[in-house]
């Protein structure tokens, strides 16, 4: 889909769908976004304190702060970091993933990571933190 289709919310099994062309196999629920770690206790605070450390490679902006982590699942020293990217061709894609995993590794009481890459619900503005939006202007970038 470019990204002139319009795109219009509707409901699809209970679940909010942001373009009504495409099926999604899973999804986040957007009133549960920007996943910012605030609410985390234990490992999971703990991985999300490691990714604020990882910054988008195009701007000095940290992941978390721009919208992209959409949640953190630790469970038996293995974390789950949900992620999405501003754009389905991102150039940066591999790098980005390999570096979140990474920064979920160094967290106290994880002992292997994984990121699962999702496009659901597309990521936007509204997704981006306060404190990246402030990032954001400082970098130069109109918000």
């Amino acid at each position: 889909m470019s990204k002139d289709t319009p795109q219009e919310e509707v409901e699809v099994d209970g679940a909010p769908s942001y373009c009504v062309y495409t099926d999604y196999e899973h999804g986040v629920d957007v009133d549960d976004l920007p996943a910012t770690g605030a609410e985390s206790e234990g490992v999971e605070a703990d991985v999300f304190e490691e990714l604020r450390a990882v910054e988008d490679p195009e701007m000095p902006i940290s992941v978390v702060d721009l919208g992209l982590i959409y949640g953190v699942d630790v469970a038996d020293g293995h974390a789950t970091v949900t992620m999405t990217l501003t754009y389905t061709g991102c150039p940066a894609r591999d790098y980005l993933q390999e570096d979140v995993r990474q920064a979920a590794e160094r967290a106290e009481g994880v002992d292997t990571a994984e990121v699962e890459l999702v496009w659901s619900p597309e990521w936007n503005l509204e997704m981006v933190t306060d404190a990246g939006k402030d990032d954001l202007r400082e970098f130069g970038v109109s918000v």
